[in-house]
């Protein structure tokens, strides 16, 4: 009864899918080009773990040397449906072949496989994350019994063992269960923090268009005085020349205030581009004057020109999420600096307030969802600011002193057209020694 203990072999192989399955979600959520190829990266990351079992395979005795390729092959072709699918069963095919020569018992049993499971992909995407998990256990126990039969009529070789049922019967859909789970548990995460990042942006607009508005009313009021000044019987034409310039500069005005908010307001376009700091950061100052002053906060700047690559919008989004919270900050009033300098490899943004501060552990858990230090906030401002950072390959820097005001600095790099080269490696393949293999 040797296999009541784990085998290494099958460890190895639950580890390499594991870590494909983690690769995925990485470069899925970090690479942007990724986003829009998310079944051809699923094909790429599953078909890795394929290549590794066949590679290292698990060997029980002389007559039992498996592996547990059929899993990533599952994955993929439940969540990439019957283009990753077929993909995935040539690429298993093709290397099983090239190393170990043709079989066509192999052949059939990963046609069945894989036509099976692509069958099941389309109702099994709608289904719940619950019923998920259930039915691709369900589905890889099924078929490992009917592919073991099929086996077992087509060789006379093929032998069925205590140590190839635990293996390769009982261990798939223990592990289909639990990797299921991670995958949906994983996709979940990135599900939400992307509706929290649209929640987030549209909170800050709101309430930009609540202050843009009160300012916005400003000049009409100016504009529906001076009509009605039109209206006076024997007024000189001077006089209604004057009244008319007046009003056409308050609405000039108001047009300026709408003009910068639907800049801001605008969809972003998720690509990098090369911006000029000290230029977006004015254009950004002129959005948030208007909340600036419903708060009797004063703006102040002092920027050095200096150029970063950056999605803008993300950009704007981070330094204005800043600057609000900045100005809420100040309950009573106060000031708002925002300044900007360069070194040589480095762009920095520094935006101070003499507000509340903030204490030590305040400023340890910024960024943490659903953490905040306002009476009605989420914490989920921050958290993105944090995020937004991150992804522009910079820094975050928190100073503060309890009722004395805090000072944040970003640390961004300058930006370099210099082109970046990556070697590739290449990798050896182990032959099977001894035993059947399918």
């Amino acid at each position: 009864m040797t296999f009541v203990f784990i085998n290494h072999n099958v460890l190895d192989n639950l580890f390499y899918i594991l870590v494909s399955i983690l690769m995925f979600f990485v470069l899925f959520d970090n690479v942007k080009k990724f986003k829009n190829h998310k079944n051809l990266l699923l094909t790429v990351s599953m078909s890795l773990p394929i290549v590794l079992c066949m590679k290292f395979p698990i060997y029980i005795d002389q007559y039992c040397v498996h592996d547990l390729r059929q899993i990533p092959l599952f994955i993929g072709t439940l969540y990439g449906g019957w283009a990753a699918g077929a993909a995935l069963l040539i690429i298993s095919l093709s290397t099983r072949f090239a190393i170990y020569g043709f079989n066509s018992l192999t052949l059939v049993v990963y046609l069945v496989l894989y036509l099976a499971t692509a069958l099941f992909s389309i109702k099994f995407n709608r289904m719940n994350k619950k019923s998920k998990l259930m039915t691709s256990a369900l589905l890889i126990f099924v078929l490992e019994l009917l592919t073991t039969e099929i086996a077992l009529k087509m060789s006379d070789y093929f032998k069925v063992t205590e140590a190839y049922i635990f293996y390769f019967i009982m261990i798939p859909p223990v592990a289909m269960f639990f990797l299921v789970y991670l995958i949906e548990v994983l996709m979940d995460t990135i599900h939400i923090r992307s509706n929290i990042v649209k929640i987030e942006k549209m909170d800050v607009v709101s309430q930009l268009a609540a202050s843009i508005s009160h300012e916005v009313r400003n000049p009409l009021t100016v504009v529906k005085g001076f009509i009605e000044l039109l209206k006076t019987p024997d007024l000189s034409q001077n006089d209604k020349e004057r009244y008319i310039q007046y009003a056409l500069k308050e609405l000039r005005t108001a047009e300026s205030i709408i003009s910068d908010y639907l800049a801001f307001a605008k969809p972003a376009i998720e690509k990098v581009e090369p911006i000029l700091i000290d230029k977006e950061i004015k254009n950004l100052i002129e959005v948030i004057k208007p909340f600036a002053n419903m708060n009797a906060v004063k703006v102040t700047n002092q920027l050095a020109s200096g150029m970063v690559l950056v999605n803008t919008n993300y950009f704007r989004q981070c330094i204005l999420n800043l600057m609000k919270n900045a100005i809420e900050a100040m309950e009573n009033g106060g000031e708002l600096k925002v300044l900007s300098l360069t070194d040589k490899n480095h762009a920095i943004i520094k935006i101070s307030d003499n507000g509340i501060g903030m204490s030590k552990e305040q400023i340890n858990r910024y960024g943490e969802p659903y953490y905040s230090s306002k009476e009605k906030g989420t914490g989920l401002g921050s958290m993105v600011v944090l995020k937004t950072v991150q992804t522009m390959n910079g820094k975050l820097d928190i100073e503060s002193v309890p009722s004395d005001g805090t000072t944040i600095m970003i640390t961004l790099p300058l930006y370099n057209s210099d082109p970046v080269y990556v070697k590739e490696q290449n990798d050896s393949r182990v032959k099977l020694k001894t035993g059947y293999y399918i």
